[in-house]
């Protein structure tokens, strides 16, 4: 069965969340810095799996809030900082609430176990700038 796939509707720019958040600021303008060099690279099989990544984020038979709070989990498991940052900040830009992230980073404690404390206080700290009033 095929699914239509189509760009996820974004309720915040990531202009809008760098003004919002100075953590994602940084983050943001060190990605697209690191980002710029592996383009200039012209690598074939980067191109792939980058256009691999960004198709399997889109609308589909799940949200992509759902994809972004899934890879969320992962990526806290999996202990990779920048991973949950992009996944924060993406969940953010498409609506998910505060909440909403809090409980996909408790499923990653409980599967990933204590390991993931430490990256869950930093993902906390970007949690409370980009929801602070």
């Amino acid at each position: 069965m095929t699914t239509d796939r189509k760009e996820p509707a974004y309720l915040f720019s990531d202009k809008q969340v760098a003004e919002k958040s100075e953590l994602a600021r940084r983050f943001l303008d060190t990605r697209s810095r690191l980002d710029e060099n592996v383009h200039q690279a012209d690598n074939f099989l980067v191109k792939r799996f980058y256009n691999l990544d960004h198709n399997t984020y889109m609308e589909g038979a799940l949200p992509a809030k759902y994809k972004e709070l899934m890879g969320l989990v992962a990526s806290a498991c999996l202990r990779c900082d920048d991973c949950i940052n992009y996944h924060v900040i993406q969940s953010y830009r498409l609506g998910v609430t505060r909440a909403e992230q809090e409980e996909a980073i408790n499923v990653a404690l409980v599967v990933g176990g204590s390991i993931v404390v430490p990256h869950m206080r930093r993902a906390y700290e970007l949690l409370t700038e980009l929801y602070s009033v």
